[in-house]
């Protein structure tokens, strides 16, 4: 498990997810496997309230612990971004922005929760750093 040099980069690709857990537990919003030879520079993160009351929203970095999206992080270390954030009713949350970007190594995982089933629509925008 290599870093990419992001001084002598092949490509970049933008990209943008989502993703609305069914579960209350965590589970992966971004995974970059091991020995994938990509970086994810990710620019914004953004958690809507889609349900009709009040929703806690969090945000995590899994270390050695990626995973495919929407699944359960494994054998990871957590460290909490944003923890048990209150979202109100049909409003919404920017979690990271470009002012406070975040790398994603490989082997690592961003993973989300929020209190309430279906409650919250995560969004991501990043760049695939190769």
């Amino acid at each position: 498990m290599a870093n990419t040099n992001i001084t002598a980069v092949t490509a970049i690709y933008g990209k943008t997810t989502y993703l609305t857990p069914l579960v209350t537990t965590p589970v992966v919003l971004l995974a970059n496997p091991a020995n994938s030879a990509n970086t994810f520079k990710v620019n914004q993160i953004v958690a809507s309230n889609i349900h009709s009351a009040t929703a806690n929203a969090s945000l995590f970095i899994y270390t050695n612990g990626a995973q495919t999206q929407n699944s359960a992080p494994t054998n990871g270390v957590s460290h909490s971004v944003a923890n048990s954030i209150s979202v109100p009713v049909n409003a919404s949350l920017i979690l990271v922005d470009k002012t406070t970007a975040i790398y994603v190594e490989e082997g690592t995982s961003l993973v989300v929760s929020t209190g309430t089933a279906n409650g919250i629509s995560y969004s991501i925008s990043y760049e695939l750093i190769s």
